[in-house]
């Protein structure tokens, strides 16, 4: 549900451009230009947004890949 809310938001959006565009007076080429950028980026956002909902949710961290290093206890005197 998500999803189909945010496409709609986003597509909304895209007609709220092309209304600004011709009210702008902005020709005809670079209109459809930019409104093909808009169109494919709101597709890419929400093919992401898609990929990250079906990506099962983990409830503790992963284990990191590196065991922990041990220090030593160096002292190391300051000069006064």
């Amino acid at each position: 549900m998500a999803l189909e809310s945010a496409a709609i938001t986003l597509t909304e959006r895209i007609d709220a451009l092309a209304a600004a565009l011709r009210a702008a007076g902005v020709s005809q080429a670079q209109a459809s230009s930019l409104l093909a950028s808009a169109a494919q980026a709101t597709m890419h956002a929400l093919t992401l947004d898609a990929l990250l909902d079906q990506q099962p949710q983990t409830a503790t961290p992963s284990a990191p890949a590196v065991a922990p290093v041990e220090r030593a206890d160096v002292r190391v005197p300051l000069a006064a």
